[in-house]
């Protein structure tokens, strides 16, 4: 679930399923080249969710090693000049583990519920063998309920 990052890191791995984690196996899907397509899908997708909320989204396609959430909490903090109004998007499709990190400001229009339902979408469809729609699909809820940024709103 998403965490701000003043809160206390936490790791999403517990006794029971930290073991059973291994590392991307080699041929795994990573290894696939993505389609000048798909590219293009999650390149729009992220662009028009950031540019609609006000937020940045972010997307990090890869292992993320034993301690996920601790990694995808250093991938956050690194993706650029404001972590504060930031969302990350991690996948580890080897892993079968989504993180969502989203900075304080960004966790006060994207609740953990709202996250953990585009999480549960995101990851129906990753079951279903796709990795692209599922990911467009989660950043079109997630930019859904953050809305747009205050400033951009009219009065009705």
């Amino acid at each position: 679930m998403t965490r701000s990052l003043e809160a206390e890191s936490h790791d999403t791995a517990t006794t029971h399923t930290a073991p059973s984690r291994t590392d991307e196996a080699e041929g795994s899907a990573l290894d696939e080249v993505f389609t000048f397509h798909e590219l293009a899908r999650l390149d729009e997708a992220l662009t028009m969710s950031s540019r609609e909320t006000g937020l940045r989204f972010t997307l990090y396609i890869g292992d993320l090693g034993p301690r996920t959430r601790v990694r995808a909490e250093e991938l956050h903090a690194r993706s650029g000049s404001n972590p504060s109004d930031a969302v990350l998007i991690a996948v580890s499709p080897g892993q079968k583990v989504v993180e969502v990190v989203t900075g304080a400001g960004a966790s006060r229009r994207l609740p953990d519920r709202a996250c953990a339902l585009a999480v549960l979408s995101m990851t129906s469809s990753f079951a279903a063998g796709d990795l692209v729609g599922g990911i467009v699909n989660g950043l079109r809820q997630l930019s859904d309920q953050a809305g747009h940024p205050a400033a951009l709103r009219h009065p009705h």
